[in-house]
């Protein structure tokens, strides 16, 4: 997947009168701020149920550091008005007929299904929203696509006869360079090491299937069994070394299709992100480079894919935002009155700048009010051309929510895009939020160890461990990663703008920044350092549907 598409291995201190246009109970006031980090931390493990949801929950009542979905719905939201938001979901795909997201999905209505541009806005039959990606699944990385296209031009040259700004660009291709050779060496090596560890691994396992006669077991039905030979002993022992790695309520089956996925995964970027030989643009018959050709791609938002693989990532994100919260199967999402448009423009591997902007473009054009981006990458041929359309769509009051990333590094040190700004570039625009990943765990291991942070470029954290979601085919999946986080905080954005639409981006974002739940919690962090909650996000904050709701009826 895209670099930020890796499915990754508390309150505000104000007392506010609530205005009486709300009819709401003036006793009901967001947790106080003194009482955050008194709320005594939640020592058993969470139910089923309350895993599946626990990003709804409230920590007040519940002990778990959710957004307070369902306390918003119960106590200030019932009954009351509201009008339809459209939100724009760019990434891999949706599926848009999944049981628990028909009637959330947007229809264009100015556009029929007969091979005609009816609206005239250069996408033809665009009914529920755009393929920028065509039939492409597989891509290379940034990275690698900048030595692809660069190899011959700066192999062997020497830098002091280049003008200004080839040197800018062949500064760009070392970079490059160097992180290309890293990566390969690393996954090399790993798949050196792990393949034949698979291998014996799943003999040892066939070995203790045959001789327990089933094949789930326990270390204590393993440490029961005979071995006949050395071979056969050298296979107990593997399986016992392995059994502490399998995760709770998991059994050694589950543990090795996991492995044998995170193998796949190897394979797959040595044979489609590292691929120098690999240029999938051309079976698209678009130049990447050239943004005057906006019209390319096809109507297919759920990807080429019949079986719909390609979009479960996308699938997943908008059903976080969106599924049906009435018909009582599947999960509920977190706004209730929204249309999703789908929009693709997310590979397996890095996007391109150019997808990215017009997809942006496209999104703000077509009526939608939020915009959800949860991928992102760590190098940009043509940033300009994404920060254009973040600039376009702030002009239109559009609010963007955007993904930190799950590599556990500090934003404030390396540049990132998309973002509306960099280390050397100052803030562009006030409608781009940037969401960090929480954990379940009240208090010191709150934070997902994957996620990026940043006091700078990294807004607010939203609950982004094993959040349950739509997955194609009318499935459902625990997935995880700052990707998740970001739907969750658009859905609050969909709430408050369906309930308060003239609140302009600019408000939407201020409001969710300002709700959220502070602490003084200092927690660990995924690089191996740690540091006080409030100073690794620039609101210090969890995002709090709740308290939002609050403060926005009073704004």
């Amino acid at each position: 997947m895209n670099t930020f598409l890796k499915i990754a291995p508390v309150s505000l201190g104000v007392s506010l009168l609530l205005s009486s246009c709300f009819s709401l109970n003036p006793k009901i006031l967001n947790t106080s701020q003194e009482n955050v980090d008194n709320i005594p931390l939640k020592t058993s493990p969470l139910t089923g149920a309350q895993l599946k949801n626990w990003n709804h929950a409230d920590l007040l009542l519940d002990t778990i550091p959710g957004m307070s979905v369902d306390r918003a719905y119960n106590q200030l939201l019932n009954h009351k008005k509201n009008t339809t938001v459209i939100v724009a979901v760019i990434d891999s795909g949706i599926d848009i007929n999944h049981e628990d997201l028909k009637g959330h999905i947007w229809k264009n209505p100015k556009e029929k299904l007969n091979g005609k541009d009816d609206d005239g806005n250069g996408y033809i039959d665009d009914i529920h929203g755009w393929n920028f990606l065509g039939d492409i699944v597989d891509e290379n990385l940034e990275f690698t696509r900048i030595i692809r296209d660069n190899k011959s031009r700066f192999e062997n040259v020497n830098p002091s006869t280049l003008s200004d700004k080839d040197k800018s660009a062949h500064q760009l291709y070392i970079k490059a360079k160097a992180e290309y050779d890293k990566e390969i060496q690393e996954n090399t090596q790993t798949l050196q090491q792990y393949t034949p560890l698979l291998a014996k691994l799943k003999s040892a396992h066939a070995f203790a299937t045959k001789q327990l006669g089933k094949p789930t077991y326990t270390t204590k039905e393993l440490l029961g069994m005979v071995a006949q030979s050395d071979t056969e002993q050298q296979q107990k022992q593997i399986l016992l070394r392995m059994y502490g790695n399998v995760e709770e309520g998991k059994s050694m089956v589950d543990f090795i299709e996991s492995f044998e996925g995170y193998v796949s995964t190897l394979q797959e970027r040595k044979a489609t992100h590292y691929n120098l030989d690999l240029n999938p643009r051309k079976v698209l018959g678009d130049d990447e480079n050239n943004l005057s050709t906006k019209y390319y791609g096809n109507n297919k938002v759920g990807g080429p894919d019949p079986k719909l693989e390609d979009a479960k990532h996308g699938t997943h994100v908008a059903g976080i935002i969106a599924a049906n919260r009435k018909n009582k199967i599947g999960i509920r999402g977190i706004a209730n009155n929204v249309k999703i448009m789908a929009v693709r423009a997310v590979p397996n591997g890095d996007e391109y700048d150019k997808d990215i902007s017009l997809a942006i473009r496209y999104a703000v054009d077509n009526g939608a009010k939020v915009i959800n981006t949860s991928f992102g990458k760590y190098y940009s041929t043509h940033p300009e051309w994404v920060r254009e359309a973040i600039k376009y769509a702030a002009s239109k009051d559009v609010l963007i929510v955007n993904a930190a990333g799950n590599d556990a590094k500090n934003l404030d040190t390396v540049d990132v895009y998309p973002n509306d700004q960099t280390m050397s570039i100052p803030e562009i625009s006030d409608n781009f939020i940037t969401i960090g990943a929480l954990n379940y765990e009240y208090g010191s291991q709150m934070v997902a160890n994957f996620s990026n942070y940043g006091t700078k470029n990294v807004d607010i954290f939203a609950p982004g461990v094993k959040i349950y979601s739509t997955t194609p085919l009318n499935t459902y999946e625990f997935l995880q990663g700052t990707s998740m986080a970001a739907p969750a905080v658009a859905g609050v954005a969909a709430v408050i703008r369906s309930y308060f639409p003239k609140l302009t981006a600019a408000q939407v974002k201020k409001v969710i920044m300002d709700s959220g739940n502070a602490s003084k919690s200092n927690v660990a962090l995924g690089d191996d350092t740690g540091s006080a909650f409030s100073t690794i996000s620039k609101s210090g904050k969890m995002v709090n549907l709740y308290n939002a709701i609050i403060i926005a009826q009073k704004i």
